[in-house]
């Protein structure tokens, strides 16, 4: 059964990942390193995980499968989820492939570099209403095509 595991301590798309999941009849987990609040609904859940480095990324990897949408702007927790056959999707609607994860990894190792120099000041782009509106295609997109597979 399909279902999407949010890394959600960061994650600006919540609201919209609620609405497409109860309209695709989907479970959520919202998962956190802090309470968050959900809208009360028997398809969205919480999972409160530690403190610990990593803690929120492991719960998710060891409940991620092919059936799984997983959304995170984190690149190697993206990785580690594809490698177990999950679909993936940044809060800006920039899906992680098989081919493209090994790229973002690159960049990032890259970018982590030049920071660690002092040479890049800043971080990403703001949210944009171009992101909000990518991400709900992408995942509308993932669960649609996980429903014909399944």
């Amino acid at each position: 059964m399909t279902r999407i595991l949010i890394d959600a301590d960061a994650c600006p798309v919540k609201e919209e990942i609620y609405k497409v999941a109860l309209r695709h009849k989907v479970s959520v987990t919202v998962v956190s390193n802090s309470p968050i609040r959900v809208p009360q609904s028997a398809l969205i859940s919480r999972k409160l995980v530690s403190d610990a480095f990593d803690a929120a990324d492991d719960w998710i990897v060891e409940n991620t499968d092919a059936s799984t949408v997983v959304i995170t702007a984190d690149i190697l927790l993206a990785d580690r989820c594809l490698k177990l056959g999950a679909s993936v999707v940044a809060p800006n609607g920039k899906p992680f492939t098989t081919s493209s994860i090994g790229g973002a990894i690159a960049t990032r190792a890259i970018m982590a570099d030049l920071r660690a120099n002092g040479d890049v000041v800043g971080g990403p782009p703001p949210f944009s209403k171009q992101d909000r509106s990518r991400f709900l295609s992408s995942l509308d997109e993932m669960l649609v095509k996980l429903a014909r597979r399944g």
